[in-house]
């Protein structure tokens, strides 16, 4: 990896994780924000609102170097999408291939793409423009239930998901799928979460120095780190509230470093306890 990296955590053994942004999109603030309410949460993001109420949302990944090789944390919305998302959803900036690429980094040395879930935003990458894998020789690691959440013939999932697009590689993605906790290289673990999705995951990458841990869209941006703010996305919200009070609780009192799925500004900090809440802290606070 070369200085084209947004930022990288070197956690000692030869363990080294790289923020990788895949471009930026755009997302209507009432969604992100869900149940708050709009007097709590509107002095957050004035200045990033758009004229159509929209926030824009990073597409941040990880490349997780190992002894062992290396691990891709998400792959962004890619290449795949047609003109009118593109517009509609405000797309911009590099997708995953090309970023890697200008990071020194060739696609084809991944050995495990990691996804915390399928939406398209997080698994849109999968394939190259032409239709390809894109990490050719990679195992595809997601949870065996968020397969079968997302492929469902439930409306709202249908709506949720690129169904077309994750069909091309379901076949690839099976001998991968997850039934529950994994560890898929040596200090690279997934852990199952639920709450945003039936099949949602953790990954936590453990080294000598720390833990790093991507919390997927549990901790999207700096407001995530209320347990009992939660996303309209949300398919299982409750279970979001008591899933991330737990896992946060680990976060904080172990000093794990977080990385925000979808943070532009502060993408990576820590968690820290605030009453019976937690709260977000830039990394060298």
């Amino acid at each position: 990896m070369n200085d084209a990296v947004d930022a990288a955590i070197d956690l000692g053994g030869g363990v080294r994780v790289a923020l990788v942004r895949a471009g930026s999109f755009r997302s209507d603030a009432g969604a992100l924000l869900g149940p708050a309410p709009w007097i709590l949460w509107r002095g957050l993001v004035a200045d990033e609102m758009d004229e159509d109420r929209r926030l824009l949302q990073a597409l941040n990944c990880l490349l997780v170097e190992t002894p062992a090789g290396r691990v891709l944390v998400e792959t962004g919305i890619g290449e795949r999408i047609s003109e009118k998302v593109r517009s509609m959803r405000a797309v911009q900036g590099d997708a995953i291939l090309p970023a890697l690429r200008r990071a020194g980094m060739d696609p084809a040395t991944v050995d495990v793409v990691a996804l915390s879930h399928l939406h398209f935003d997080h698994a849109g990458g999968l394939l190259d423009a032409g239709g390809r894998r894109a990490f050719p020789r990679a195992t595809i690691v997601a949870q065996r239930a968020e397969w079968e959440v997302a492929l469902d013939d439930n409306p709202r999932n249908m709506a949720g998901y690129d169904q077309p697009e994750l069909r091309l590689v379901r076949d690839w993605a099976a001998e991968g799928a997850a039934d529950g906790e994994r560890e898929v290289l040596p200090g690279v673990s997934v852990v199952p979460t639920g709450g945003h999705t039936g099949g949602h995951q953790a990954v936590l990458v453990r080294g000598p120095r720390g833990t790093v841990a991507f919390f997927g869209d549990l901790a999207m941006r700096p407001w995530s780190a209320n347990p009992r703010w939660v996303t309209a996305f949300d398919d299982f919200p409750l279970d979001s509230v008591v899933v991330k009070a737990s896992l946060f609780a680990r976060a904080a009192d172990e000093g794990w470093t977080v990385v925000l799925s979808h943070e532009m500004a502060r993408p990576i900090g820590r968690l820290v306890r605030d009453r019976d809440r937690f709260a977000w802290a830039d990394r060298s606070a």
